[in-house]
């Protein structure tokens, strides 16, 4: 391990970032080196305790960015969007602006495709970071991560109705929507780090399944049990629900269905890339 390459991995301690980690250091292949604002918290325990050198470190603080990536091959980045639903265009800028000034081989960093149409800090801050990742001519693979399945144990999870049956609520019509495991991403980060030829210099949406809400909500009674109703809510309609993150929730889900093709070839180049990558099915039983 001693002479494995050092990946530095942002927002370790969370969704995706931690997902990064635990893949690459359970693969043996690769070292971690996990940046987090909390280096003291359980997260970063756990993660230092299964082999990860856990530095502090904050995307606004290009010094303690600098350090970091001092020694590493390459770097997975991603801002607080998806953890945190907030607007991160200056954190995502820094980065990327700090990685250009790194020896760094191969920078992974999760974006997501822009829509002009749609509203969403997420949507724009991220599009605009994957733009200059192209503009400096990085050594980068962007990832576009699809709608996490843990969404449906969180704001999407069934919720019995008014006549008693369970039930979903997507504001998606009757349109496929193409879906992941945040478990799941670390595994095709890794095999994007292992097979580069395969991914440098492109952008890679990361899908497990792509299924219409009524799909959706077929594997997840068929996982409780009991049957579980889908209800088709505008857009507006399920933004205002009482959930946290409803809002992103709603221009994700829109920016998914509305301006991206079938995922279906994504998915089968995702399981090249992960083989243990999990449909939804699969997912909802366990």
């Amino acid at each position: 391990m001693t002479h494995a390459p050092r990946i530095l991995v942002t927002g370790a301690t969370g969704a995706q970032g931690g997902s990064v980690a635990r893949h690459l250091l359970a693969s043996g292949r690769w070292t971690v080196r996990a940046l987090t604002r909390r280096p003291d918290g359980a997260a970063a325990r756990a993660l230092a305790a299964a082999g990860a050198e856990v530095v502090p470190g904050d995307l606004r603080d290009r010094a303690s960015l600098r350090a970091a990536l001092r020694g590493c091959y390459g770097a997975f980045g991603v801002t607080g969007s998806w953890e945190h639903f907030g607007g991160e265009l200056e954190h995502g800028l820094d980065l990327v602006h700090t990685v250009a000034g790194a020896e760094i081989e191969h920078l992974v960093l999760s974006t997501l495709p822009s829509a002009r149409k749609l509203s969403g800090a997420t949507v724009a801050a991220t599009a605009r970071c994957e733009q200059e990742v192209r503009r400096l001519e990085l050594p980068a693979t962007c990832v576009h991560v699809a709608f996490y399945y843990e969404n449906f144990r969180a704001a999407c999870a069934p919720r019995r109705a008014g006549d008693g049956v369970l039930e979903i609520a997507l504001p998606l019509g009757e349109a496929p929507l193409a879906a992941v495991s945040v478990a799941d991403l670390g595994g095709v980060v890794l095999g994007v780090l292992e097979r580069p030829a395969d991914t440098l210099g492109a952008t890679l949406p990361v899908a497990g399944d792509e299924l219409p809400g009524a799909g959706y909500a077929a594997a997840l009674g068929a996982a409780a049990g009991e049957p579980v109703r889908y209800r088709a809510l505008p857009g507006d309609v399920f933004a205002a629900l009482p959930v946290p993150g409803a809002a992103e929730l709603a221009a994700l889900v829109a920016l998914y269905h509305l301006h991206a093709p079938s995922r279906r070839q994504d998915i089968e180049a995702c399981r090249r890339l992960h083989p243990g990558l999990r449909d939804f099915a699969s997912w909802s039983r366990h």
